[in-house]
């Protein structure tokens, strides 16, 4: 049975940012890494425990196939839901890709709101 998900409020930050620098390089490539992503979600939707931990004891990091950047995720398997905390790329901080966790980590129970956006 697939999973539900829902995004940090900041994750559209990141896809904004990925988009907007890959459709300055070449018209199209903006829409083609919006697609990859879409196709990762897929897959970590269906297949939530198939990419591992990194850097962080609860979250999982599942990287893009065509443009250096991962998804990442944390798995609530009672409720059948993923929450996507970043669209990282892998050339940035490492400190960076964990930043929205912050907030996360202080106020888990609120975050559930941010599933209906």
């Amino acid at each position: 049975m697939s999973y539900t998900y829902w995004l940090h409020e900041k994750v559209q930050t990141d896809f904004d940012e990925g988009f907007t620098w890959y459709e300055n390089k070449r018209k199209g490539l903006g829409d083609e890494f919006l697609l990859d992503i879409e196709k990762k979600i897929d897959v970590i939707l269906n297949q939530p425990e198939a990419f591992g931990s990194k850097g962080h004891l609860y979250y999982r990091e599942a990287l893009l196939d065509r443009f250096p950047y991962v998804i990442v995720y944390r798995i609530y398997k009672r409720k059948k839901e993923i929450f996507i905390s970043s669209v990282h790329h892998t050339k940035k901080s490492v400190g960076k890709k964990y930043h929205h966790l912050q907030k996360q980590l202080r106020h888990d129970e609120s975050l559930f709101a941010i599933k209906t956006l």
